[in-house]
């Protein structure tokens, strides 16, 4: 098809049809001050001119193919299988059209349908929907789902619960007039028990959790369920899905509703986005799911069909009375956690959960016997931990930065009483010489 731009007739006919002499008295509105008077451009460069531009500002960019990357806190570098981005790339994913025809979209709807199952098999949760933008949104649904539920105002959630997520779900239930109320964490970043006792009455709709936590500790939840449940509130775990091969489950400790990010699952840092936000509940929230659900059922030949079931389109064009505002999902990201999980499977998931303990209490070891820093002993973790130094983090990585080392995460940003205190993260992909190195590198700080 050709490309026909407009001629000088075609604009004489459009100015003549709407009253207009010339192209400046369409602008008679705009005052003289605030006109533009041309834009200064650089000349038309050649396509490989352009590249050769483009690919000197992307080398400005530091990744963690040419550094040495211990940072964690929510977005972590992990082993993506070869076989993932290519049959991510098949043009099939990438062009497929939003599933509200189910005759037209049986092919989408069912990488949704595995990945949902995989999700609850996961979480050890009766069902998942489709997935949220990210982490940070699953969260905040989950507890928008639960106030509603229960028809109370207050949320409880952990302090050591990622700072970002909890901007957000202040964010979210600030507007709908919720309140949310924090209860901290001990020296070794477990939560306060006894404070959390304290705060949960009668008023409160939902509390939050997470394990492991954004200080890399793994939390022990046995009995909060009960608890929770006791008061006639909705238990909300946040966890990280990669650590779930080895570590309970959201399901195995009683939770009502099991979010996170799925960022782990086969998709790079991306320079944060685009993620996953994965979101799974019990068989009693099914009908109050936000976001969409697929399901499996037979067509009218007794053939295997798939749908998005229990919510209409129109049920997320209900303005007050919709569940939820947001009525899409990252399909794409969400088959990518899918073809990674597939590939991985049961075995291999939990494979890469022992290399992700070895890695980090290796690492964890090594500093512990290195002068001038502390780690804690006791507190179990997953693949991330707190470090404590005497010397301040702002020195510690203007000294190893020029070296090609990302030491870790300032957690003064997010917690001004930890100072000098940073998040140090070690995953598969750390061998024992990168992890020497980096010991190496902070013992001369």
């Amino acid at each position: 098809m050709h490309y026909h731009p407009l001629t000088e007739e075609d604009r004489r006919e459009m100015l003549q049809l709407i009253g207009a002499g010339c192209f400046k008295d369409l602008l008679a509105g705009i005052p003289e001050k605030v006109r533009v008077r041309g834009i200064s451009l650089p000349e038309a460069t050649s396509e490989l001119e352009l590249r050769r531009e483009i690919e000197a500002i992307g080398r400005l960019n530091q990744s963690v193919k040419q550094t040495l990357s211990f940072l964690g806190g929510g977005s972590y570098e992990h082993f993506i299988p070869a076989a993932s981005p290519q049959l991510l790339a098949r043009n099939e994913f990438y062009t497929a059209y939003t599933p509200y025809q189910a005759e037209a979209s049986q092919g989408t709807l069912q990488t949704i349908f595995e990945y949902q199952s995989l999700i609850s098999e996961l979480t050890a949760m009766d069902v998942s929907n489709a997935s949220h933008y990210d982490g940070a949104t699953s969260l905040a649904e989950a507890g928008l789902l639960a106030l509603r539920e229960t028809g109370r105002k207050k949320l409880l959630v952990a302090r050591s619960v990622h700072p970002h997520f909890r901007e957000v779900l202040q964010t979210y239930l600030e507007a709908a007039e919720f309140t949310v109320v924090e209860f901290g964490f001990a020296k070794d970043g477990r939560f306060r028990r006894k404070e959390f006792s304290g705060l949960l009455t009668e008023e409160v709709g939902a509390v939050v959790f997470q394990t492991p936590n954004f200080l890399g500790v793994v939390e022990d939840l046995d009995k909060i369920a009960e608890e929770v449940h006791a008061r006639g509130a909705l238990f909300i775990v946040v966890a990280n899905p990669l650590s779930l091969g080895v570590l309970r489950a959201p399901g195995e400790w009683g939770a009502d509703l099991a979010v996170g990010e799925g960022q782990v699952l086969g998709l790079p840092m991306n320079f944060g986005g685009p993620y996953l936000g994965f979101f799974a509940a019990s068989r009693k929230l099914v009908r109050k799911i936000p976001g969409r659900l697929a399901g499996m059922t037979m067509d009218r030949e007794g053939k295997r069909a798939f749908v998005l079931t229990l919510q209409a389109r129109e049920q997320h064009i209900r303005r007050e009375r919709a569940s939820s505002n947001i009525c899409t999902n990252e399909a794409l990201s969400a088959l990518a956690a899918c073809i990674y999980l597939t590939l991985l499977g049961k075995v291999g998931i939990g494979e890469v959960g022992e290399l992700n303990l070895d890695r980090a209490h290796y690492l964890k070891d090594q500093l512990s016997r290195l002068k001038g820093f502390q780690v804690d002993s006791e507190a179990p973790i997953f693949n991330e931990f707190v470090v404590r130094s005497e010397v301040p983090f702002a020195e510690i990585r203007s000294k190893l930065v020029p070296q090609g080392i990302l030491p870790g995460i300032d957690l003064c940003e997010y917690y001004p009483e930890m100072k000098s205190a940073f998040l140090v993260c070690a995953t598969e992909t750390k061998t024992k010489e990168d992890m020497d190195r980096f010991v190496q590198a902070l013992a001369s700080c």
